[in-house]
């Protein structure tokens, strides 16, 4: 197991968003993270990065307690987080945002980034604020690669981009994933999920309140009705 959250509690100010939260990721596992919008998704993403330090519970990434750590330790750890406004810098060219991500012992340098991303090879002199929202994202995650992540967690990462784009981000990810690399999925797109995924996990109201694997979630429409309802597409 590469990362185990256990029963975490999350505020912003006094509001209690996460209330016990607990999930667990396996080395090159691939685990989506469900709910309607306000359940906690993306602030579970914020506690296990340090974005958000947890006021209660525990989060271990690969045997060690990371839960309290400033979010630059956590991720020179490994743990690597795309949020869903995606970080670009838009005054630095593409290659400028990539080499801000370089680390020299990562298996993913820049050559690598360009072979998985040719249209960020191409675009590699335009600076962040000229690409389109899709380049943006594979901009994101190479970046992200280059800072050699064990676990990439990526959240809301094909929202608002056509199906093309999405077809090829999807492409892009199970690249990643065959790789070895561990991925944490935030993601409104069920056709996504299940393309992608070997777990999922829903949380609702800061509780997770379900846990299956992709053939059984994939299965059971009284899941998907019940906690997701029909904004999801």
């Amino acid at each position: 197991m590469i990362l185990d959250v256990q029963q975490i509690h999350g505020f912003y100010g006094k509001s209690h968003i996460l209330q016990g939260v607990s999930l667990q990721i396996n080395e090159g596992e691939t685990v989506t993270l469900l709910g309607r919008n306000g359940a906690g998704k993306s602030t579970t993403l914020k506690a296990i990065a340090g974005v958000v330090t947890p006021q209660r519970g525990t989060v271990t990434f690969n045997g060690v307690a990371i839960s309290g750590m400033p979010p630059h330790k956590i991720a020179s750890r490994g743990v690597c987080f795309v949020p869903e406004h995606r970080g670009v810098f838009r005054l630095l060219t593409v290659e400028e945002n990539l080499r801000l991500g370089a680390r020299k012992d990562s298996p993913w340098q820049l050559d690598d980034i360009y072979r998985i991303f040719p249209r960020l090879k191409e675009r590699r002199m335009n600076g962040g604020a000229q690409l389109s929202g899709g380049e943006q994202q594979m901009l994101a995650i190479g970046r992200a690669l280059m800072n050699h992540p064990r676990l990439l967690m990526l959240d809301e990462p094909v929202e608002g981009l056509a199906p093309v784009i999405v077809e090829e981000i999807v492409a892009q990810l199970k690249l990643i994933r065959e790789a070895g690399v561990a991925i944490l999925l935030v993601e409104q797109n069920l056709e996504v999920c299940t393309q992608l995924a070997d777990r999922h996990y829903i949380i609702e109201q800061g509780t997770i309140v379900y846990e299956g694997d992709n053939a059984s979630f994939a299965a059971d429409d009284s899941i998907k009705d019940r906690y997701l309802g029909v904004g999801v597409v």
